[in-house]
Order: C-alpha cells, then structure tokens, then sequence
C-alpha cells in the first residue's frame, strides 16, 4: 500500500515524524526463508545464560528482599562470605537501586524480543 508522504504527514504527524528521523531504526541482522530455523536462533538469544546475584538483587523491590537474597545464597555456599559482606555494605550504603534498575516480569522475553 502507497501513500502520500503529505497525506501520511497529515493523518499521523508523530509517526511521519519518527520515520523521518530514523530515531526508532532496528537492525535487521539476518534473513532466514526457513520459519523454524529463524526461530531456534532468536531463541538462543539467552540460551546458556546463568543469572547470578545481581540479576536476582535487581528484581527485588526492598532492601528486605535483598538481604534475604544475599543470607540465602551464602547459607547454601553460592556465594563467598567476603562477597556477601560487600552486597551487604552496598546494600546499606546505597540501597537496593544501587545493583541496577528493577528487572520486571518477562524480562529476558522482552530482552529477546518475544514481548
């Protein structure tokens, strides 16, 4: 479908005025003419990825939580003593904010591009 650029300006001025821009631009990095090939390679976008500390702090909403976090992955060994006392003291310094901004509900979905 062919519109005018006037027209189109005219209709939906802010969208007319983002593709002009090119402020929203995504790169295209691959074509697949295979449906199911182009799936499982998007899929891999995390695949293999382990969270570690940081990644579990930064979904915390409290400071509560994230001390909770830090005492139970120290309990089970998944975490250095010394460590532990570092996040601790950062905690208490700077807050929970401080390991990051807070990563919502579908986080590595969005990440990936499936939301």
């Amino acid at each position: 479908m062919e519109i005018d650029k006037g027209k189109l300006k005219k209709m939906f001025p802010n969208l007319a005025e983002e593709l002009e821009s090119g402020a929203q631009k995504k790169t295209i990095r691959s074509v697949r003419s295979d449906h199911n090939a182009g799936e499982k390679a998007a899929s891999n976008c995390f695949s293999g990825y382990t969270p570690d500390i940081i990644d579990f702090l930064r979904r915390c909403d409290t400071d509560e939580q994230c001390l909770e976090i830090i005492k139970y992955l120290e309990k089970r060994k998944e975490i250095t003593a010394d460590y532990a006392t570092k996040l601790k003291k950062q905690l208490k310094d700077k807050g929970v904010r401080s390991f990051g901004s807070k990563k919502e509900d579908d986080f590595y979905l969005k990440q990936g591009g499936y939301s």
